[in-house]
């Protein structure tokens, strides 16, 4: 009998609460195919809602119970109109991130169909872009602003501790892939970047078996529409890892097919890259199969290797009828369409 993981249920904001469902639909899928009880689910509020109702997107005594869970599966969180005085988005989801120190952010992005992608040469897309989540220039987000300013500076953060361990990560990542990672910064311009750079080639000569590319940023962007087959594991600062992590997404059919994980060395939150997008919130058209594909990399974190393939499995086989797509990537697929699809699927029994 495997052990029960215990699994912390954020929904949020927006459609993340129907994305989560569909997501757990699959989880429970896996447990019917594996014959036994997996998991032990604990729905918790978080996000703009709970600020409405508590005063606190992320409650203290929240914060306290998710540290106990053996991982987090987050739908979306924040609504564009409930905001702080500084203008700025609640964003506990990034809380999270910093305060559980989960400095290894995974993007991965696959093209199921060619179709899928908007690039002609978008058909053997699969790559492993993992941003650094603790600082960059996110670190400066906590700043205390005069309103009353005529000039507001923003400071990028660039450790050696931080940076040494998000690379290590990288290269262990590319140990499981095609063995290819490379680094995308601006080196060119700023001292921060160059140090990064300089802390990248001291963690490389480590890995003589993993070939190595160093690029800028405005570079990355132009190669991932040209070349974009040429990326295995892509590492990067955490505002460049933002932006580009949007980029990839648009690449294999949109962020509805952005799955990702925020991993530390204690703890992980596994959500979709999108947001709350809560002008369709409730309409059932949402696409789930970025957070079906989270909780299958949850899986795997969990140490479940061969039920995250199950789903993993799922999506493939689901993608490959073009019949089913969500109206996201051009089709008329409910949210429970797929998920219902997925499921099947991980059962065995499509």
């Amino acid at each position: 009998m495997i052990k029960r993981r215990s699994i912390a249920l954020l929904p949020g904001d927006g459609i993340g609460p129907d994305v989560t469902a569909e997501a757990v639909k699959c989880l429970n899928a896996v447990e019917d195919r594996a014959g036994e009880k997996l998991f032990e689910f604990e729905e918790l509020s978080v996000g703009a809602g709970e600020y409405l109702r508590s005063g606190d997107p992320l409650p203290d005594a929240t914060f306290e119970r998710l540290a106990s869970f053996d991982a987090i599966l987050l739908g979306a969180m924040g609504l564009p109109e409930i905001r702080w005085q500084d203008g700025t988005e609640m964003t506990p989801q990034i809380d999270l991130r910093e305060r559980l120190d989960l400095y290894c952010g995974l993007r991965p992005v696959k093209v199921y169909s060619a179709e899928d992608s908007p690039l002609r040469n978008g058909a053997n897309i699969d790559l492993l872009l993992i941003r650094e989540n603790c600082e960059g220039l996110f670190f400066a987000r906590h700043q205390k602003v005069d309103p009353s300013s005529d000039e507001v500076r923003d400071v990028m953060r660039i450790s050696r501790h931080a940076s040494e361990r998000l690379f290590h990560r990288a290269f262990e990542h590319a140990r499981k892939r095609r063995r290819h990672v490379t680094l995308v910064d601006k080196a060119n311009v700023l001292p921060s970047m160059a140090f990064f750079r300089k802390i990248f080639d001291e963690i490389a000569a480590q890995y003589p078996d993993i070939k190595t590319d160093r690029i800028y940023v405005d570079a990355a962007a132009l190669y991932l529409v040209q070349r974009p087959d040429r990326f295995d594991v892509m590492v990067t600062e955490n505002m460049y890892g933002d932006i580009l992590s949007d980029l990839v997404a648009g690449l294999v059919g949109g962020m509805g097919m952005a799955p990702s994980g925020d991993l530390g060395d204690q703890h992980a939150v596994f959500q979709p890259s999108h947001g709350t997008a809560p002008d369709i919130a409730g309409k059932g058209i949402a696409n789930p199969v970025a957070t079906i594909l989270s909780a299958a990399m949850m899986l795997d974190w969990l140490g479940l290797t061969e039920p995250a393939k199950w789903i993993e499995g799922a999506v493939e086989q689901v993608m490959s009828d073009r019949s089913l797509r969500t109206r996201d990537m051009g089709g008329n697929t409910s949210t429970v369409q797929m998920g219902d699809a997925v499921a099947r699927h991980v059962r065995g029994a499509a």
